[in-house]
């Protein structure tokens, strides 16, 4: 039986981050790939260790994220996957799962 991993992370995305130009213009938000990439980020810290994402099995972006706002992730990864739900201010921002290559999930 595999250990379920637990983690709960900060993230904030500063307004100088390159993904935020022309997304968009006069209002940025931050895109939502860039919120998976630090999530993503975050596990891979937690472990110490890449992870290899073979597949987005759910994402649901719920509000959006801005430029200088501070979010949690909350982590579990269970096997081969990847579960996140991001709040900013108890209010949530996105949840879903990715999926891990199995030599990757452990």
């Amino acid at each position: 039986m595999q250990e379920v991993v637990r983690h709960d992370a900060p993230i904030c995305i500063g307004r100088d981050h390159p993904a935020l130009p022309g997304h968009f213009p006069g209002m940025p938000v931050v895109p939502g790939v860039v919120v998976l990439d630090q999530l993503i980020q975050a596990a891979e810290s937690r472990l110490g260790r890449p992870l290899r994402i073979v597949g987005l099995v759910q994402a649901k972006f719920l509000s959006p994220l801005l430029p200088e706002q501070q979010a949690r992730c909350a982590l579990e990864i269970d096997g081969a996957r990847l579960r996140f739900r991001v709040e900013h201010a108890g209010q949530p921002i996105a949840q879903g799962a990715l999926a891990l290559a199995a030599e990757a999930s452990g």
